[in-house]
């Protein structure tokens, strides 16, 4: 293990010094953009508009004959296009397949000074970040890149999940965690093709009663695996993220998935189709209802000590920091997002 001092030097002669705290930014859409598609690619300049991060897809859903062509459209989208204020990430193919490491050394030879995050798939432990870390680092100093490329893991393995706390710690690069219902699937051995979302046959029924029919509630089949990716990433001080909801027809499910996400303490969420861009945005924004309410339990403890009715309802140091919580993510909304700031007042 590295000591606290050397944590945060860098890894190569020459590479930018690595951050201690990671850029403030709201990023409640990660937008995926399939690079090897020119038709779509087009449009990310003004896509890159009303979302907060575009993403360049070079991994799933590009066909293995379009590897290539996908790694030069997105180095070509980010050379075209200034992005402002959004973020521009990129997925590469996971790091066992024949074109992680040119997507790596390509693109960051290519743009490495516009490349806010890396996204790895399928990481299984903190030897897949070390991995990472290393060669950013020593393409940085080669190219001269100024700031360090993010690193975000995606946790889709059993593996993973077993060494999610490891690997929420593994560098001083970690972005965050978002979720990968699909493969994560797969590898549990789980019996279900649904990407993401509930399934009808995970359930609980009530008990018999004479005369009644038993009624069934329908479980969520990620909650747990949610709330472990929470806990390991609040804990590092870094994001965690709901992942893809395939059923890009089924609005209502995909809502209520993003929104189980948010309580539980995500910060955004992927959109696979324009059409989820407004859900992420509606759902991973405060609630102007609730945004008023917890600075009314600020206004009333200012210095976060004591215990005040409001409503009927007990407010006391705890429910002062659940506040603070909801209002830190609104004024972060308010300053990107014009539309927002003068639904909460400020």
């Amino acid at each position: 293990m590295k000591s606290p001092r050397s944590f945060y030097q860098p890894l190569a002669i020459g590479a930018p010094q690595p951050l201690r705290d990671a850029p403030v930014r709201v990023e409640r859409m990660i937008h995926f953009v399939p690079a090897h598609l020119e038709k779509v690619r087009a449009k990310a300049g003004e896509m890159a508009k009303t979302v907060d991060v575009i993403l360049g897809n070079l991994e799933d859903a590009i066909p293995a004959d379009a590897k290539e062509a996908a790694r030069k459209g997105f180095i070509e989208m980010g050379q075209k296009f200034d992005f402002g204020s959004t973020g521009l990430w990129t997925r590469i193919n996971c790091l066992n397949s024949p074109w992680a490491l040119d997507d790596i050394t390509e693109i960051v030879a290519a743009i490495g000074d516009k490349l806010d995050v890396m996204m790895l798939p399928k990481v299984e432990g903190p030897w897949d970040i070390h991995y990472l870390d290393q060669l950013l680092a020593q393409l940085e100093a080669r190219h001269g890149v100024k700031k360090p490329i993010m690193i975000h893991a995606i946790l889709e393995t059993a593996e993973g999940v077993k060494n999610v706390d490891q690997i929420a710690l593994a560098s001083p690069r970690m972005h965050g965690m978002s979720l990968g219902p699909a493969d994560l699937a797969a590898s549990r051995a789980m019996k279900t093709t649904r990407v993401g979302g509930g399934h009808p046959e995970y359930k609980v029924i009530s008990d018999p009663a004479e005369g009644q029919a038993r009624t069934s509630v329908q479980q969520d089949l990620w909650h747990y695996t949610i709330a472990k990716m929470v806990d390991a990433c609040q804990s590092a001080g870094i994001k965690s993220f709901y992942g893809p909801f395939g059923d890009i027809a089924d609005e209502a499910a995909c809502e209520v998935q993003f929104r189980n996400a948010f309580l539980m303490g995500c910060a955004g969420a992927w959109s696979l189709h324009p059409s989820q861009v407004a859900i992420a945005k509606r759902v991973f924004s405060p609630d102007p209802k609730e945004v008023a309410f917890a600075k009314r339990i600020l206004d009333a403890m200012p210095d976060g000590s004591g215990v005040v009715m409001i409503d009927g309802k007990m407010q006391d140091d705890a429910t002062w920091k659940q506040a603070k919580v909801i209002v830190d993510l609104a004024r972060q909304v308010a300053a990107k997002d014009a539309e927002y700031k003068a639904l909460y007042g400020f």
